[in-house]
């Protein structure tokens, strides 16, 4: 695996996830790597005095404690103190690729030659992450407001080998000094110098890693709504004018347009979609005595293409976002060449987290509409006042004595409706902290965490989508078995029978259940459709 060369500048979400779950090693760029140097060494030599003018955290103290003055002679205790004072997280540990996407997001931004940091503290960071030592890293803890300190400094605990941290090697959790001798990292403990500390723990890095790999998995999601969403399409038979390309072309949005392409990509060839096949009356058809043109479906799947597309459209939002995130300075303060070649310390606030919790806020509420629509269309298949003939709840025959899949469709709503109640957006709660000296935060880490949480759910309620999809195809099969299923759909069909153990009566409901929701999570129902028909957008 290549190593990805980090300069500040062209960190991208897809080489952090794969440095997070695929375990890819990182090397500074040559150009950062002497910036830095260069930076250190003009402190080292005219800042690094008793008679330096007070500058936040480097010769002052932190938070509130701001006006409180430190002796260069006390620098490196100093240093050490804010580590142990701001180990302060709760909660179970973050995941190990959360943590390495920290630490990679972390040492991306000191490439940008601005937090005046020592070179050998990014070297020990970056031999850390490369050697697999994963720091124990509380998930809670941060508001998102002076960036994520109290898991950053978890992080720091175990780079400077306290004894009391704990890390993560080889899946084994064991005290720092432990863990970075079994990596052949020097255990002794590791000084921190003037300005070290709090280039390390004022920075958003812990929200980004979140977001990156929210939006990561997100993606994946959304083409498998499409996905899910055309086989339900195939399974009754919807109307197919209302994927045209003439009419998304029009509304001129990127996401929809996209959709649509998916969708029509997937059905392509079906015979299943077409008033041939939608003038089978079925047997359990309690509506239609006999057959009048579709015209046109209900909102779930005609206005699909304009509800995924808008949610797509918000992930592409947030994925700017977090890209510059992903390759920002935001510690504080930061250091700059002026026009003399001396250099300026400047205190300001880039280490707020506000623009990680818009785009995780967004994406929430993006994944939640996801959701809602695909609990509308899974509905609609086991209701007989809305499925054109597909038997009651998909129940096999004889029907009563079976009940069929109508308690699954319940459950699938149950996570939506959960979904709902996390789409309150964090930004919009502030709480002051710290002596009111941070008096705005923007909640950003919880905004990552509760877009997890949806994250986590979206594969049940598009599982059940699935599986109800897929059951009512096999239950059609006699009567509609001539009308074929687009060549995308019967790869997405093929891949949920060869997982599912349909009956014709109802079957235990796990053995069904888990298959759908396991298809959808791993990836494997999109794989299936891209090995058929190529990459969808």
């Amino acid at each position: 695996m290549n190593t990805i060369i980090l300069d500040g500048d062209s960190l991208t979400i897809k080489d952090t996830v794969r440095i997070a779950r695929q375990g890819a090693k990182v090397a500074l760029a040559d150009a950062a790597r002497a910036e830095i140097i260069k930076v250190r060494n003009y402190i080292e030599e005219n800042w690094l005095t008793e008679n330096a003018p007070p500058t936040y955290g480097f010769n002052t103290g932190v938070g509130k404690l701001k006006d409180y003055a430190i002796n260069q002679a006390d620098n490196d205790r100093f240093q050490r103190n804010i580590v142990l004072s701001h180990c302060s997280g709760i909660g179970v540990p973050a995941s190990e690729e959360i943590v390495r996407a920290m630490m990679a997001v972390r040492i991306n931004a000191f490439c940008l030659g601005v937090s005046g940091l020592r070179i050998e503290v990014v070297d020990r960071l970056v031999e850390m992450l490369n050697r697999g030592v994963h720091p124990v890293v509380p998930i809670q803890g941060s508001v998102g407001a002076s960036g994520d300190l109290a898991p950053l400094a978890h992080m720091v605990s175990v780079l400077i080998g306290y004894e009391e941290a704990e890390a993560y090697y080889q899946g084994e959790r064991m005290p720092a000094p432990q863990a970075l001798e079994k990596a052949g990292i020097s255990p002794i403990a590791f000084d921190l110098k003037a300005k070290d500390c709090l280039a390390l723990i004022n920075g958003n890095s812990l929200c980004a890693a979140m977001a990156v790999l929210n939006l990561h998995d997100a993606e994946m999601l959304m083409k498998t709504a499409d996905a899910a969403g055309a086989l339900s399409l195939e399974a009754i038979r919807g109307e197919q004018a209302a994927f045209d390309p003439r009419i998304h072309l029009v509304r001129k949005q990127p996401g929809q347009i996209a959709t649509a392409e998916n969708v029509r990509r997937i059905i392509e060839g079906s015979r299943r979609t077409t008033e041939a096949a939608r003038a089978v009356r079925l047997e359990d058809d309690i509506l239609h005595p006999k057959h009048t043109a579709r015209v046109q479906d209900q909102y779930s799947f005609r206005c699909l293409p304009q509800v995924h597309g808008s949610c797509r459209d918000q992930l592409e939002h947030a994925k700017e976002l977090i890209t510059r995130e992903l390759n920002a300075a935001t510690d504080n303060p930061l250091v700059f060449w002026n026009e003399l070649g001396a250099l300026e310390f400047l205190s300001g606030g880039n280490f707020h987290c506000e623009p990680i919790a818009f785009a995780m806020d967004i994406l929430t509420i993006a994944l939640v509409e996801i959701g809602n629509i695909s609990e509308r269309r899974l509905f609609s298949l086991c209701d007989t006042t809305l499925n054109y003939g597909l038997p009651p709840n998909l129940a096999g025959k004889p029907i009563g004595l079976n009940y069929g899949y109508g308690i699954i469709s319940t459950a699938a709503a149950s996570v939506a409706s959960e979904n709902k109640t996390l789409a309150f957006p964090a930004v919009a709660d502030s709480i002051p902290t710290k002596s009111s000296q941070e008096d705005h935060v923007s909640m950003a880490t919880w905004a990552c965490r509760k877009t997890r949480q949806v994250v986590d759910n979206m594969p049940k309620i598009l599982g059940v989508e699935c599986l109800l999809a897929a059951r009512a195809i096999f239950l059609t099969e006699e009567a509609l078995g001539g009308y074929k299923l687009g060549a995308g759909s019967q790869a997405l069909y093929d891949a949920l029978r060869d997982a599912i153990p349909f009956q014709q009566e109802d079957s235990y409901m796990p053995k069904q259940t888990t298959p759908a929701l396991e298809i959808v999570r791993s990836g494997a129902f999109l794989e299936a459709i891209e090995n058929k028909i190529g990459a969808l957008k």
